[in-house]
């Protein structure tokens, strides 16, 4: 059997009715022959969305059947207990060239009664943001479903969400139930939960070259909305220097940010899980059994559970996000 490395897969390009072409000129992906690319799939388990291997000898493997191959060896053995074959995570970039559509994602009891599926939660690090860039996350007074229909049906929706201005390295935590939506002009990563499921609420009357308007589930997303106000929607954290600093820590994932002007090690032996880094900024070097594998922005890699102990060297610097299941 074929040793286990630090994999890198090849991107999965979507081309969507609001995307841009950042992909191409901040992360240098090339996403051709699609005119846009509003989002690339970095690591998939979705059906029909399945990674790729992109380099070295398990090259062209998906990532399906490496689990199926190595099982707890590579996503660890309480993740491969708790989901067997299927990948718990989906990393993406997001390049907003308009504002997506307002939406809502159900949660696990509600995503696997519907559709025999996970549900999503997911969490936002802003890459970059043109100047006056906006998010909606959540409301910005009490709501009510009842409130929340009355605003809906008179098409005053927009007056009940709370808006957001965002600038680079913001982070934002969307527990499954909360309605958002990206706003023109952000790049950013998103980890979630591997769910591809989105009930569309509104969708500003657009429609696509066809002149047609896209679907939307206003009935489905009734029973996934968290109607519940909080005073406060963007995750605060600490950006701390040549130390981790927590950015979401949840039932489905732990994120941390890596910002390092020095070499270092990271020891994962209290973990039962993959890694996946994902590099926002700056270039390194992972070393892992006496190999090195090189990294740049835009990057994307998962490391295998047996892979306990991880140098991390750089010359310039560099800022990434570190994620594994708890």
């Amino acid at each position: 059997m074929t040793a286990l490395y630090p994999l890198k897969f090849k991107p999965i390009f979507k081309d969507k009715i609001w995307g841009g072409q950042k992909i191409n000129t901040v992360l240098g992906k090339d996403f051709s022959p699609l005119p846009n690319c509003g989002e690339t799939w970095e690591i998939s388990g979705v059906e029909g969305n399945l990674s790729e291997v992109a380099e070295g000898a398990l090259a062209g493997k998906n990532l399906k059947a490496l689990i199926q191959t190595y099982k707890g060896e590579l996503v660890g053995a309480h993740v491969y207990r708790q989901f067997g074959d299927e990948f718990p995570l989906l990393v993406k970039f997001i390049d907003a060239n308009d504002d997506l559509s307002i939406q809502v994602h159900p949660d696990d009891a509600l995503a696997q009664k519907r559709h025999h599926s996970f549900g999503k939660t997911e969490m936002w690090y802003i890459f970059q943001a043109d100047e006056g860039a906006r998010l909606i996350t959540g409301f910005n007074q009490p709501m009510s479903r009842e409130k929340y229909l009355e605003y809906f049906e008179e098409g005053r929706l927009m007056e009940i969400l709370n808006q957001e201005e965002v600038h680079a390295d913001d982070v934002f935590f969307l527990p499954a139930g909360r309605v958002h939506t990206i706003g023109k002009g952000l790049l950013l990563a998103e980890i979630q939960q591997t769910s591809d499921i989105t009930y569309r609420i509104y969708d500003f009357d657009r429609k696509d070259a066809q002149g047609n308007t896209r679907e939307l589930h206003v009935e489905e997303a009734l029973d996934a909305i968290d109607f519940q106000y909080y005073d406060q929607y963007k995750t605060q954290y600490e950006a701390k220097t040549n130390e981790p600093a927590t950015l979401v820590s949840c039932p489905y994932f732990v994120t941390n940010r890596l910002a390092y002007t020095e070499n270092t090690k990271r020891n994962y032996q209290d973990l039962d899980s993959f890694i996946i880094y994902v590099c926002l900024e700056g270039d390194l070097e992972i070393v892992c059994g006496g190999k090195g594998y090189p990294v740049q922005k835009g990057d994307a890699y998962l490391i295998p559970a047996h892979m306990q102990q991880v140098e991390l060297l750089t010359r310039s610097g560099y800022k990434m996000l570190e994620s594994y299941v708890p």
